[in-house]
């Protein structure tokens, strides 16, 4: 009886998820449909069709469903980046690649929650859109909002940094590679410098290719490093966290667990994916999976969302977004200028 009522009651949880994933999974073809016809940002896309159809997330069948997709369907998204990457594709593009995204990683999410404190914002805002520029763009931010604990405003943040990072990375796609002919740096150098500073993969590989294969395969590369990132950023936020938050006592909820499994996940797979033991059929499935189950999860954010709580958070994020994305654009030229 008692497993027949588990069943039962599985089944029901199942029923009552299955409208809102499905709205999610529309709302994700769709923006990936429009991605493909007209190059936008598959992300960009997802927000914009997610929060034109934020009537869903009311009290309805579908809220359910929505508020799975956008937290438990992104933590298994987030998992499964490590199938994109391998230690062997790090280590080929010898120290100076490693050095420069290190640096450049760990000063810019360093300033970020400096200048984020000195402009009246909680830290943990710079550190979330700080990782987003620094790491991987829109899916960091996802990454990054999934390890960090619940507070009122953490989905309006994390909504209007993938927005920010996504709009930025489509503008440096665009005016970087052009930058990188004008300042006169050699196919590998340009191919450094478009890796380690443009937001979104899609985005960098975009404006390598636009250039030249060396450009574009180092570009890849060096991003793929700067998502690798993810795993030690990931834990330095929970353990950031951790330290802030004392426990149930303080009215602020548990703490969060020291390693949250989805990074867990991801570390295994890059692990993993690095031996050359998964067939190939594994890992650009589960990568494409990935992929969807990103898209589909920035869609229920954008559904959760009114546009009005955007509007509503003023000057000073743009500004702070914009001065990030400038800081890692000049480290990273000076590290290539001052490198032997």
């Amino acid at each position: 009886m008692t497993t027949l009522a588990i069943d039962a009651g599985k089944r029901l949880q199942m029923r009552s998820l299955f409208p809102g994933v499905l709205a999610c999974a529309v709302v994700a073809a769709a923006a990936t449909f429009l991605s493909e016809h007209y190059g936008a940002p598959v992300m960009l896309f997802a927000l914009l069709l997610g929060m034109a159809m934020n009537f869903l997330s009311g009290d309805g069948v579908c809220k359910p469903g929505i508020e799975f997709t956008a937290r438990q369907v992104l933590r298994v998204g987030v998992a499964l980046l490590g199938l994109r990457i391998t230690i062997g594709q790090i280590a080929e593009l010898g120290w100076l690649p490693v050095v420069i995204v290190i640096v450049s990683v760990v000063l810019t999410i360093a300033l970020s929650m400096a200048a984020a404190r000195l402009m009246g914002f909680q830290s943990l805002f710079g550190l979330l859109s700080g990782g987003a520029v620094a790491i991987c763009g829109a899916s960091a931010a996802l990454a990054l909002a999934a390890a960090l604990p619940n507070h009122p405003l953490k989905e309006r943040a994390t909504l209007f940094t993938v927005v920010g990072v996504s709009a930025l990375s489509t503008l440096a796609m665009i005016v970087y590679p052009m930058l990188t002919q004008a300042l006169g740096l050699d196919a590998r150098t340009a191919g450094v410098f478009l890796g380690a500073t443009i937001h979104d993969v899609a985005q960098v590989v975009g404006a390598g290719y636009s250039l030249s294969r060396e450009s574009g395969d180092v570009a890849t590369f060096v991003k793929l490093m700067r998502v690798a990132m993810l795993v030690p950023v990931i834990v330095f936020a929970v353990m950031f966290t951790r330290i802030r938050t004392q426990g149930p006592s303080d009215g602020q909820g548990p703490r969060p667990p020291l390693l949250p499994w989805f990074a867990v996940a991801f570390a295994v797979l890059v692990a993993l994916n690095s031996t050359g033991w998964l067939p190939t059929v594994m890992t650009t499935g589960g990568s494409e999976f990935s992929r969807w189950c990103l898209v589909a999860s920035i869609a229920g954010i954008g559904m959760k969302t009114q546009l009005k709580d955007l509007v509503e958070v003023g000057l000073k994020p743009v500004v702070l977004m914009l001065g990030e994305t400038a800081f890692l654009a000049a480290l990273v030229f000076l590290l290539l200028r001052w490198a032997p």
